[in-house]
This record gives structure tokens, sequence and C-alpha cells, in this order.
């Protein structure tokens, strides 16, 4: 280790790399990779796809009266997107349930699989993320205009504040909206990717025999946490998710 250590400091690099994890690689070769190369990424977005078929179809195929554990687990998901989409949008909104439900559960999987050891994590990635984003971002515009017409500008108009002041709070909302892709995707890439880079820093660490337990403890600790925000991203860019459709349903303050 002492060895290992000098010899970063020599080329003024670290022992261990956290980011590394977060690199595309070829699953065949260490060629150039085009549009059209297999890489880690996705073969992980593949195997989310399939996570998702086994619970959601194959899982409540028979429709037991008494369900099974993986029924309970599809039904239990499917009310609480439900409920979601219900409570935040309205009830003119659930027919953007199967599409809401779409995201949420390949985020929730994505996010999941993402912690097993040697996997790839695709929600780390903007390219992943903000695709995620713009596609809810085009679908709540685009619906907003086709549904109200240019009523649908009212988003922007503060008909509650004074009128001198509506001008600037009508730019401030303007900006915001052009904003909301940006932080859908950050929060959800950036939250991911933080986790693991920090999981990844104290790993480093535990081949040190002095701070080894503390090592250990703090990746069972963070492990834990990210279970928790595994979830909770998945959670907030959905219930966000709702919050935009509810906007390009009902615009106007």
């Amino acid at each position: 280790m002492a060895t290992e250590t000098h010899g970063a400091e020599e080329t003024g690099g670290l022992v261990f790399h956290p980011m590394d994890q977060f690199n595309i690689k070829s699953l065949f070769g260490d060629g150039a990779i085009s549009w059209y190369t297999p890489t880690n990424a996705t073969l992980w977005m593949a195997l989310t796809v399939v996570a998702i078929v086994l619970l959601m179809v194959l899982g409540t195929k028979g429709r037991a009266i008494v369900p099974t554990r993986i029924q309970s687990i599809a039904e239990m998901a499917y009310g609480f997107v439900y409920k979601m989409v219900e409570d935040v949008a309205g009830k003119d909104a659930v027919g953007f349930f199967p599409y809401v439900m779409t995201l949420f559960m390949f985020i929730v999987f994505a996010n999941f699989l993402g912690l097993i050891p040697m996997s790839f994590t695709t929600t780390s990635h903007f390219a992943v993320t903000v695709v995620l984003a713009m596609l809810v971002f085009l679908t709540v515009t685009i619906y907003g205009f086709a549904k109200n017409g240019t009523k649908f500008l009212g988003l922007f108009w503060v008909s509650s504040a004074p009128l001198a002041l509506r001008p600037i709070l009508a730019i401030i909302e303007l900006i915001s909206y052009f904003v909301r892709p940006v932080s859908h995707s950050i929060r959800l890439a950036g939250n991911v990717m933080a986790g693991h880079a920090v999981i990844k820093v104290f790993a480093g660490f535990a081949a040190i025999t002095v701070i080894s337990p503390v090592s250990v403890v703090a990746i069972t600790a963070m492990y834990g946490l990210e279970i928790l925000v595994a979830f909770i991203q998945a959670y907030v860019f959905t219930i966000l998710t709702c919050v935009y459709l509810k906007d390009a349903l009902h615009p106007g303050h």
C-alpha cells in the first residue's frame, strides 16, 4: 500500500478512482464506441426492462385471489403510482398513468439494479436522465398547448400579483419552466452518482488495516442510505412529472 501510495503521489493521481465505475465500456472488445455498439449501459438498461416484465407481466399472470409475493409487490406498485397520479395531477390525468407508471418502474429498477456489486447504474448518466426529463417536458408542453391552446400561456402569467410585477414574474416563470428538464435530470443523476462515488471512496480505504473497520461500517451505512435514495429519487422524479402534468391540464395561477 505504501508503494502504491508513493507511486500515486509521483504521478499526481489516486490509488483508486471513484468515477471509473461510471465509464461506458463496450461489451465486446476495447474498440471505439459508436451509437450501435452494445455497452454496459445498454446491457443494464435491457436487464431493467426484463426485470420489469418479469414482475409486472409474468408475476401477475395468474391473478390469484390470494396473491403471491410477486403479485402483491406488482399490485402495490400499481396502486402506489395510480394514487399518486390521481392525487397530484387529478382524475383527468389518469390517462397518463401508463406513461407515469413506466417512468417510475424503469427508474426504480435501474436504481436498485445499480446497487448490485459489479453492476452498472444507468441512471447515473445524464444521457439517460436527460432523455427521460425531456420526454416529460415535451409531453407536458405539447399536450398543454393541444388541450388548452393559448390559454396554456396562463401558466406564466401570475394574475394574482400586482399588474406592474406581472411582466417580471412572467419572465421568471418562463425561465423556470425551461429549466425544468435540467433540474429534473440533474437531481436524479447527481444523487445516484454521488452516493455510488462515496461508497467507492470508502471501499478504497477498506484495504488499510487501521481504518478498515470504520470503512466497512461506513460502507454498510451508505449502502443502506442508497437503498432509500434509490426509491426516493424514483418517487421524486415521478411526483414532479405528475406536478408538471397538472400544469398542462390546469394552467394558470
